[in-house]
């Protein structure tokens, strides 16, 4: 029940972004969700696109140090405490969030969560017990 995430490792420096960006468009990937966490040296983006391993690829061939991560999508509700509310299903279940973003999505009143966790199963229980759909890739493009 996993989506394919990728990591691309990047130097801290102007341009960076915005060539990865290219390649991937250059390629005809499209992006779905995007996230960027940076040191004062380097950073971290982290791209959902629909065929990760091509991007991993490209990407590679451009010279970029990148990996594929397993995460989930989640869809939860866009209104004030949507995300609150499957954050603190996970609390309540002793589940440890690595890492989380979040984008709109274009059926209405829902939104997107992915979410990097201590444990994929156990979360997949915890939030479909509480009547939170967990998504595959297809679903981030509705």
């Amino acid at each position: 029940m996993s989506v394919k995430q990728v990591s691309v490792f990047l130097e801290n420096k102007s341009g960076q972004l915005a060539h990865v960006c290219a390649v991937l468009a250059e390629n005809g990937m499209n992006l779905r969700a995007l996230s960027i966490a940076d040191t004062k040296e380097y950073g971290i983006l982290r791209v959902i696109v629909p065929d990760a391993e091509g991007a991993l690829e490209v990407l590679r061939s451009a010279g970029y140090t990148c990996k594929i991560t397993p995460v989930l999508a989640v869809e939860i509700d866009d209104r004030p405490g949507g995300m609150a509310h499957a954050l603190q299903v996970l609390s309540v279940a002793g589940i440890s969030v690595d890492y989380a973003y979040a984008f709109i999505s274009h059926k209405a009143g829902c939104a997107h969560m992915i979410l990097r966790v201590s444990d994929m199963e156990e979360t997949v229980k915890a939030l479909e017990g509480a009547n939170i759909r967990t998504l595959e890739m297809d679903a981030l493009s509705e």
